[in-house]
């Protein structure tokens, strides 16, 4: 009996060893790193490029891809299966036993190794979940009111000034695509070439219109470029997009948060304006990647630390803050970095799926709201229906971003989530369930276009050297003249206020971590917001 015990006992301790673990294996360094930057053609498109130059966007050793050296040693080893990448990371996502994975912590390019399972690592660095998938259930469509959808942040105002998102990329993430080369809902799209790319990171191939196991996709493209004449317009009919699959419909594993980094960091290199992501983690098919609530606080999900980074890079997020009602939004919505889009009805009342902001976000969550009850979506068979979810709404609103950014070009991704925000119904008094409230985007361009034309006084005014290391200086026009700088984060929190003239022009930021920043200056009753950079 003893013998039969001892023969089970090591039975079982061979299964726990043997069985499929996901694991993040982070690299020690990059190749050509200086050359790459100094030549940042062979590592971005020019688009790209043109983008980060002009919102103040360095381009740093993430932009260089990973060592496919490494890579190559990773897929040799023994058990080891390679499933996706990251250059922003400099790391691979791996699956195979624990025993082959902890393996690669002997190569001298391997600098850690994070297991997705809480229960593999002393620490939780990396886990995450994904949000209610593929939230949506069609019903019977009844047109008259699609254009409340629009109508309730101000729109269709936009359209009607000729602002209707042409210049503006937009990169969906998300589960299949069906039909959408074929359907006449997005005909004019395709006449138009506003598809540009597709890629399925799960395949690894590009297409993403057949094979796939979820129309998801193609319901959040058609609130945005969907088009059928006299029935049915996307918020940013003329935008152009990049469709991406990062959701394996089939299951939830941690390998779909790699996925979507990857993709991320191709929509940076492409030169994409905005991220629309309709997918969000919290639970898996193996509970022991499953999320707390705790664990959304903008920091700890791999899909949230990607899009922080993203954001740094330049791109505008939107994203769904989740279907999870009262348990709270979902990864990556709770970055403070992303705009995360929760769900009213039609007329503008919350609705319970919504995800709410909980104690653990370190910024408002959501941030605003749009029409994800009931919203209108075009179907697969190219039939108007209608959809429940948060995923609806941030396709909406980030199709009318798309249009109010295509009008302001030279704001930056911060200054234009600042703008929805300070729009919203309610931005004096948020709450947990519907934010800031509801944008008006007509009055945000209002607003933005006011305080442009408020600024002729004090336009010789300006900041150097630029990016800045200790000390700022001040360039007056006159002798005379006095002004107050304050210094705001990208969160648009002030950090220090310095009273300078032109005797007096130093600003000593020396104590300022490095990063991208705001300088207010105030003068004459009139004021000039300068992007400034601290190295």
């Amino acid at each position: 009996m003893k013998k039969l015990y001892l023969f089970l006992l090591l039975c079982f301790a061979h299964l726990v060893l043997d069985a499929q673990e996901d694991a993040w294996v982070f690299f020690a360094d990059k190749e050509n790193v200086a050359s790459s930057i100094a030549n940042p053609t062979t590592i971005l498109s020019q688009k790209a490029i043109d983008r980060k130059q002009k919102h103040g966007v360095l381009i740093d050793a993430r932009d260089v891809p990973v060592n496919e050296n490494y890579i190559s040693q990773i897929k040799n080893a023994t058990g080891i299966t390679v499933l996706a990448k990251s250059k922003w990371f400099n790391a691979v996502h791996v699956r195979g036993s624990q025993v082959d994975i902890e393996a690669l912590e002997s190569l001298n390019f391997v600098s850690a190794v994070d297991f997705a399972s809480d229960d593999l690592n002393q620490s939780k660095v990396l886990n995450q979940k994904q949000e209610s998938k593929l939230e949506g259930v069609l019903t019977n469509f009844n047109y008259g009111n699609a254009a409340n959808q629009i109508e309730m942040f101000n729109g269709d105002a936009l359209h009607l000034l000729d602002y209707t998102g042409a210049g503006i990329t937009i990169a969906v993430l998300d589960s299949g695509f069906p039909n959408v080369h074929t359907i006449g809902a997005f005909q004019r799209a395709r006449d138009n070439g506003l598809i540009l790319g597709t890629y399925d990171f799960v395949n690894r191939d590009n297409d993403v219109y057949t094979g796939t196991t979820s129309n998801h996709g193609s319901l959040v493209l058609s609130d945005m470029v969907g088009y059928i004449e006299n029935q049915f317009v996307g918020t940013a009919p003329d935008a152009s997009y990049h469709l991406f699959i990062t959701e394996d419909a089939t299951s939830e594993t941690p390998v779909e948060e790699s996925y979507w980094v990857e993709a991320a960091e191709r929509a940076d290199s492409l030169g994409v304006d905005i991220i629309n992501t309709s997918l969000g983690y919290s639970d898996f098919d193996d509970t022991r990647y499953d999320y707390e609530q705790s664990d959304m606080n903008g920091n700890t999900a791999f899909i949230t630390r990607g899009a922080n980074i993203a954001f740094e890079k330049g791109l505008l997020l939107v994203t769904s803050a989740g279907n999870s009602g009262n348990w709270g939004v979902t990864a990556p919505a709770d970055s403070p970095n992303v705009l995360s889009i929760g769900a009213v009805d039609e007329s503008g009342n919350y609705v319970s799926f919504s995800s709410v902001g909980t104690q653990y976000q370190t910024t408002q969550k959501p941030d605003v709201v749009a029409q994800g009850g009931l919203s209108y979506v075009i179907a697969e068979n190219n039939v108007i229906a209608r959809a429940n979810g948060t995923s609806f709404s941030a396709p909406i609103l980030a199709g009318g971003i798309a249009c109010l950014w295509q009008a302001l070009p030279n704001k930056t991704n911060a200054e234009m989530m600042q703008l929805v925000r300070e729009s919203a119904s309610q931005y004096s008094v948020p709450d947990n369930f519907l934010g800031y409230g509801i944008p008006n985007l007509q009055s945000a361009l209002d607003v933005a276009l006011s305080n442009a034309s408020n600024m002729q006084q004090d336009l010789d005014v300006s900041l150097y050297p630029n990016p800045v290391k200790d000390v700022l200086y001040v360039n007056f026009p006159l002798d005379d003249t006095s002004a107050v700088v304050s210094i705001y984060n990208v969160l648009g929190k002030k950090i220090n206020t310095f009273l300078v003239s032109a005797e007096n022009n130093k600003i000593d930021i020396s104590s300022i971590a490095n990063g991208l920043y705001l300088a207010k200056i105030d003068m004459n009753n009139v004021s000039k917001t300068i992007k400034i950079i601290k190295q």
